[in-house]
């Protein structure tokens, strides 16, 4: 309760819901109306654009490319290599989170680990993804192995470090209560390092998928 004056307001769980409600819509109006300023700007500055170069060639207008990409999607043999991307995208992802994630876990759990490993991640994260199309080429020849072995690369490393972030954010004192109540070293990695590390992990898995599409080649 609040005094107003000679005036009681009396808050409840329901009056909260409303108010949250409220404020939460008002946010989501907000960023909508945020986003289509963003995307008329561009739009407008496109168009500009498209009227300085007067060339299909250099920068067709948006009305012309929004007519292709419609097009397009009908295309059959369009959407077959867009179905082919996508399997590739999807492949590199999952092996990226299967060597990621243990390693991630391993390296953040034991220091003797990471010490270990993290002078050899460091080195091979900072090499240019392009770098390493020749070694690729050579090492699985020609079709979907280099395209994946890329993808793969290049979504591994944000996982990793992100796990790794994951697990060492967690309180100590997690682990200690753990234990005080008789949790074994699975039980801890079960209830305590995978819950906690998850929105890391979730993270680095969204990033991941972005590394992804830009290394499809």
């Amino acid at each position: 309760m609040e005094p107003i004056g000679d005036k009681v307001r009396i808050y409840n769980s329901g009056n909260q819901r409303v108010m949250r409600e409220i404020i939460l819509g008002s946010a989501q109006s907000k960023q909508i109306f945020y986003r289509l300023i963003m995307v008329l700007g561009v739009l407008v500055i496109w168009q500009l654009a498209a009227n300085h170069y007067n060339s299909d060639l250099l920068l067709p207008p948006p009305w012309k490319t929004l007519v292709t990409f419609v097009a397009a999607v009908h295309d059959p043999e369009v959407l077959t290599n867009l179905f082919i991307t996508l399997r590739r995208v999807l492949t590199g992802f999952l092996y990226a989170l299967l060597i990621g994630i243990p390693l991630g876990f391993l390296m953040g759990y034991s220091k003797v680990v990471l010490h270990i490993l993290e002078p050899l991640i460091d080195s091979l994260r900072q090499v240019p993804i392009m770098a390493w199309v020749p070694l690729t080429i050579v090492w699985f020849g020609l079709g979907d192995g280099p395209t994946i072995f890329l993808i793969t690369f290049a979504g591994v490393f944000p996982i990793i470090l992100n796990t790794i972030a994951g697990v060492q954010n967690i309180p100590r004192d997690y682990y200690h209560a753990a234990r005080s109540m008789g949790a074994g070293p699975w039980s801890i990695f079960a209830h305590v390092i995978v819950p906690g590390s998850m929105p890391d992990i979730l993270t680095g898995g969204r990033i991941a998928v972005g590394m992804g599409w830009m290394s499809v080649i």
